[in-house]
């Protein structure tokens, strides 16, 4: 019997299929035995001319191999291999399909290496397997189910996320019931994971490290001696619920998270470019951000009203403050090109809006279908949609591009539309506004739950054209997969310095998956479940086992072999605080953190060398009054060309893209700036004042030192040592009139520069 090659692998794979069968139904051993039946399955497939099945063999080839240049709006030579009808019609070379597979134009440029082509340099050409199955289809008829139109995106490939990307998919309730009674759950899900890895959780933190983590992580600053000798003596069951309540409701947690939130936005108060103007009244916008999270206000409400406060029905001066997210990036009002420009601000309000809330880069779509997730190009302009007319108005606005006061309503910086009937969308081929092709209407994600129903007319007595409101509730409607999840990864992330999704800000192919992914959906449930409600979900993080563990281990070394990433969370993280905790705690030790909240911010000191990158110095950075440059660093003027230096040593934010994880760097530019820093001296003198004015005595000025610093009395041994350091630092300054005021501020100083001062076990 003569078979030619192609039918030879045809049937390989066909006996390959039948063994994997095979092996499923019998264990191991006898699955290696069935394998040595392959070459009688191959001639049994043969005999029976057994031909490529178009689901199983066909189509995941052409989405994997074709569709990236030919689909989507615009198909490379015009030939499109969606459906049966346009492979037939052909594109610019010809007809694709021939009868005979030697005489089609598409097996030809197959087997010749030319499709599909190059990329990044390397060649993609398909292999003998591949062939053979394109040769045998076409040799079949080139058999195409009717009415079946393929998706590039409707599954995972090696390359690249289908619609059944994990994170598309629906949340799926949690498996050990509602967290509500609770940490046990968040306990449960780690510790079947450690099971399985044969690890186990570390040992509990002493109840100092414990408090000054939880009074870190939720309100931003350290504990008092007095705060973790209280905590230490109460042997209660609930002492620690007891603190955990209190910082929660303390009006300090709502200024610590919404340094999280403002990272994410993109939050500054000047527009950037060579001017740099100010946004004004852009510190309300903040303020609105700390009290929704004082508040406690519902996470969907919170989405809702940055998006489209001036749409809600109960619209007020609160809500269109809100709306200042929009407003936010930076602003070129003498643009080379005032029509591009219009889609460059287009573009930061697609990538911020799906960045923050979705966790999905949907801004590489502008151009063409996303390489890597399944988000078409006509995705982008959906979701652009509900914003033309709107932040990239055709018109002159005022306000750096944005509303009149008179259109506005309100003397704050906000957003509304101009009307009911926005300008239509063109999408752009390649991007080029000079290319526009189809009117894409609102719409929401294609690889979420169809949900476009939400993105109807506007009512009849609406002012404006209420896509964003739509657009919104598309967003928080609890069958949209995503937003439930980012959010609750993000409170995870901030607690535990990584989240259950190491990404944050990428969902899609190239981040990680969840370490946890039952984990990730029982959150997400317990918050929806709970009025969206975020404060509850802070608690039964930090709450849990997990969370109180120690940094260290007894199994350290053998358990960091296994897992160095601490993926399995056999251990809390040892953290470096960031920029404004330094700042922070450094006026706590001085005792001149002001801590009133609210207000226009502050301009902190920068040094003359600093202001000289200013391309307009004269009068475009004044500091404010000493009293008003002491408050939390939350409230400190954030102007796009000018970082203060401190702050930006720390790996403090940029402002120019959305933040969700800010890099944590050791350099030793740190310890210079801690070392050498005027500002950090002077912190040191007022912190050596307050000591001294503590106690008459070495002894006892030692000891208050430590307390202020790092919230706990000396050992025997750093109390001696701080003794002699103090003596010998005075003794060498003894012909001078303040060697007893500067040997205590080098001490302060040196306390300020401990690693146990800068870091949270």
């Amino acid at each position: 019997m003569e078979v030619n090659h192609s039918q030879l692998i045809i049937a390989q794979i066909q006996a390959r299929r039948t063994i994997a069968w095979i092996g499923r139904l019998l264990d191991h051993s006898l699955a290696r035995w069935a394998c040595n039946i392959a070459p009688i399955l191959v001639v049994f497939n043969m005999v029976l001319g057994d031909e490529p099945d178009f689901e199983r063999d066909v189509a995941p080839l052409i989405v994997q191999r074709c569709l990236e240049c030919h689909s989507s709006v615009d198909p490379s030579g015009d030939l499109d291999l969606t459906n049966y009808q346009s492979l037939m019609r052909g594109g610019d070379s010809g007809l694709a399909i021939e009868s005979n597979p030697d005489s089609s134009l598409l097996v030809k440029r197959l087997v010749n290496g030319e499709m599909p082509p190059e990329k990044n340099g390397k060649p993609q050409v398909l292999t003998e397997l591949e062939l053979a199955v394109f040769r045998s289809w076409n040799a079949s008829g080139a058999k195409w189910p009717a009415s079946r139109v393929l998706d590039p995106f409707e599954r995972t490939t090696a390359k690249r996320a289908g619609r059944d990307w994990w994170a598309w998919q629906p949340i799926k309730r949690p498996l050990l019931g509602s967290l509500s009674n609770g940490s046990n759950a968040i306990d449960q899900l780690i510790q079947q994971e450690l099971t399985e890895q044969q690890l186990s959780l570390a040992p509990p933190a002493d109840r100092r490290t414990l408090l000054r983590r939880v009074t870190f992580d939720l309100i931003g600053l350290s504990p008092s001696a007095e705060e973790v000798a209280a905590f230490e003596q109460d042997v209660s069951m609930d002492a620690y619920e007891h603190v955990v309540d209190r910082l929660l409701e303390s009006k300090h947690f709502g200024e610590r998270w919404a340094r999280h939130w403002l990272d994410l936005v993109r939050f500054a108060e000047t527009n950037g470019y060579e001017r740099d103007a100010v946004k004004p009244n852009a510190w309300r916008y903040r303020d609105w951000i700390i009290e929704a999270i004082n508040s406690d206000m519902p996470y969907d409400q919170f989405v809702t009203e940055q998006l489209a406060g001036d749409e809600i029905p109960n619209r007020s001066e609160a809500s269109v403050i809100a709306t200042g997210f929009l407003r936010l990036g930076t602003w070129d009002d003498e643009p080379n090109d005032p029509s591009e420009y219009q889609y460059e601000r287009l573009e930061d309000m697609v990538h911020t809006t799906t960045t923050a809330f979705l966790a999905m880069t949907v801004k590489c779509a502008r151009c063409h279908d996303h390489k890597f997730d399944a988000i078409p190009q006509t995705d982008y302009y959906r979701i652009a949609a509900a914003f033309w007319g709107g932040p990239v108005a055709h018109r002159k606005r005022e306000w750096n591009g944005g509303p009149t006061l008179e259109e506005l309503g309100f003397d704050v910086l906000g957003w509304t539309d101009l009307g009911r009937e926005p300008p239509s969308l063109h999408l752009l081929k390649k991007g080029d506004i000079h290319r526009p092709m189809q009117i894409v209407a609102p719409g929401s994600l294609s690889g979420s739950a169809d949900l476009d129903r939400v993105f109807a007319s506007s009512p009849p007595e609406a002012k404006t054209a209420h896509r964003r409101l739509q657009l919104a509730q598309w967003i928080v409607d609890k069958r949209n997969p995503l937003t439930a999840r980012v959010i609750v990864n993000r409170l995870w992330q901030h607690h535990f310095g990584e989240g259950l999704v190491r990404t944050p800000d990428n969902f899609g192919f190239l981040g990680n998956p969840p370490t946890h992914p039952v984990l990730l959906d029982s959150l997400a449930t317990d918050m929806m479940a709970g009025d969206w409600k975020l404060k509850r979900i802070h608690k039964l993080i930090v709450m849990s086992n997990v969370y109180r563990q120690s940094s260290t281990h007894p199994e350290q070394s053998e358990y960091a072999e296994k897992d160095a990433a601490n993926r399995f969370w056999w251990r809390a993280e040892r953290r470096r605080l960031d920029a404004e905790q330094i700042r922070d705690s450094i006026l706590q030790c001085s005792g001149r953190l002001e801590m009133r909240l609210a207000g226009p911010s502050f301009m902190a000191p920068i040094s003359d060398e600093a202001l000289e990158g200013l391309s307009m110095k004269s009068g475009a950075y004044k500091a404010s009054s000493a009293a008003e440059t002491r408050r939390r660093s939350i409230y400190m003027f954030s102007k796009r060309s000018l970082a203060v230096p401190m702050m930006a040593v720390f790996d403090s934010c940029d402002t120019t893209a959305p933040t969700g994880q800010r890099d944590v760097s050791i350099v030793a530019p740190q310890a210079l700036t801690l070392l050498n820093n005027e500002w950090v001296h002077a912190e040191s003198t007022a912190m050596a004042e307050r000591v001294m004015a503590s106690a008459p005595g070495v002894d006892d000025r030692v000891v208050s030192a430590w307390k202020i610093a790092l919230a706990r009395r000396p050992t025997a041994s750093e109390k001696q040592a701080s003794i002699e350091f103090v003596r010998r630092f005075r003794a060498s300054l003894a012909n001078t009139t303040n060697a007893e005021h500067s040997s205590w501020s080098a001490f302060c100083h040196t306390l300020i520069n401990t690693n146990e001062f800068i870091y949270v076990d």
